[in-house]
């Protein structure tokens, strides 16, 4: 091959997707998910003296939701992901397994709504508020039961659920007009 012929030197891929995920599907979600992981290990960890448990990673999957459109059978694949990788910091090994595909599945189902005010998009922030909302309700109520509580035990956990439900909405609803930005590019 001569050195001035182009082609010689020029390599082109094409992303195709022959599963269920695409390779900028699942950069995309690593990405976040470390993203997440960190901020949960650190921010999360240092708010949850408020009262407020971040949960970081719940936001990063419900973005890539959002970012990638995802099917459902895809979103349950970023739960399942998602789950995997909280396992390294979970109080109830394996109960995030069930949990996060909830989540998950929820956003993906919520996400086709076009929920519009005063002509401003909120669909990702009321998304994200149920998703997180099914996930953090299901690990108090399955993990109290776990634990070996009675289930009326976890009513306690509710404003910390709806606090971390709240802030989680409100990160989603921030970032995704941004991120969507960049990912259109």
């Amino acid at each position: 091959m001569s050195e001035k012929d182009p082609a010689a030197r020029t390599v082109s891929a094409e992303a195709q997707s022959h599963g269920l995920l695409d390779i900028t599907s699942l950069v995309l979600l690593a990405i976040l998910l470390a993203a997440g992981f960190i901020l949960n290990i650190t921010v999360g960890n240092a708010l949850a003296m408020t009262g407020i448990k971040p949960q970081f990673i719940i936001a990063a999957y419900a973005l890539a939701i959002l970012l990638t459109n995802a099917s459902f059978a895809q979103a349950a694949l970023y739960g399942l992901i998602s789950a995997a990788l909280i396992q390294l910091s979970t109080s109830i090994p394996g109960l995030n397994f069930l949990t996060e595909v909830a989540g998950a599945l929820t956003m993906a189902a919520l996400m086709r709504l076009d929920l519009t005010f005063a002509g401003k998009r909120f669909t990702p922030l009321v998304a994200a508020f149920v998703a997180t909302l099914v996930s953090g309700s299901l690990f108090a109520a399955v993990g109290t039961v776990a634990m070996g509580a009675e289930l009326a035990t976890a009513v306690v956990k509710i404003p910390v659920v709806l606090g971390t439900a709240a802030f989680n909405a409100v990160v989603v609803q921030a970032l995704f007009v941004p991120l969507a930005k960049v990912l259109r590019h």
